[in-house]
C-alpha cells in the first residue's frame, strides 16, 4: 500500500502541533485510559479541518496495537480517486498521565501531542473524543462507522468546554468502511 501523509483518527496532526511554539492554557484529560480496551479499530466521525488531511475525503481510520511499552498507529482513509492512503507510526505513553497523553510520531524524530479527552463507556469505550493542547487539532472517533447522535453531542459539548471551537468540527463521511 501506498506510504503517504495521510491521516486518520487523528494522530499525524497531533504529531506536527506538538511542534507548535507559544503558550497554551492547560488542557485536562481523562483521568485514566486502559490501554487494552483502547487498542484496536476505531472510525474518525467528526474532526477539525486540517492541511494533513486534506486528501481524505472519507472513511478515515485508525487501529492501535500494543507493542511492549510503545502502541503502533496505523491510520488509514480514501482520498477522491477512491484509493486508499496509509501510514504507520509509534505513540509513547507519557509517564505519570494515566495513560491518557500520549506522543505520537509519524515522522521521527517529531512527537506532538495526543490527548484523550473524554471517553463513551463499554468494554471497549464506544467513542472518544481526542486532541491537543492549541485546541487547532481535534477529532471524535467511534468504534463503529456510526456515532449514536447522543454521544456525539456529548463529545461535541466536552470539546466546546475545553475551549474548542466547536462549530468547526465536520463530520467525517463513512461510505465503505476499511477493514
Amino acid at each position: 500500500m501506498k506510504r503517504l501523509a495521510a491521516l486518520s483518527a487523528a494522530v499525524v496532526l497531533a504529531a506536527l502541533a506538538g511542534c507548535a511554539s507559544g503558550p497554551t492554557a492547560p488542557l485536562p484529560t481523562v483521568p485514566t485510559v486502559d490501554l487494552a480496551r483502547y487498542t484496536g479499530a476505531w472510525y474518525e466521525v467528526a474532526s477539525l479541518p486540517n492541511r494533513f488531511q486534506k486528501q481524505c475525503v472519507a472513511d478515515t481510520q485508525a487501529r492501535y496495537r500494543q507493542t511492549g511499552a510503545d502502541i503502533e498507529v496505523v491510520n488509514r482513509c480514501r482520498t477522491a480517486d477512491g484509493k486508499v492512503d496509509d501510514i504507520t507510526g509509534v505513540a509513547k505513553v507519557v509517564p505519570d498521565s494515566g495513560n491518557a497523553k500520549l506522543r505520537v510520531s509519524f515522522f521521527r524524530p517529531f512527537y506532538g501531542d495526543y490527548f484523550v479527552l473524554a471517553l463513551g463507556t463499554g468494554p471497549d469505550y464506544g467513542w472518544v473524543l481526542v486532541g491537543e493542547p492549541t485546541r487547532k487539532f481535534g477529532w471524535v472517533l467511534s468504534r463503529t462507522p456510526t456515532i449514536a447522535p447522543a454521544d456525539l453531542e456529548t463529545a461535541l459539548a466536552r470539546a466546546e468546554a475545553l475551549g474548542f471551537v466547536r462549530a468547526a468540527f465536520t463530520t467525517t463521511p463513512q461510505t465503505h468502511p476499511l477493514d
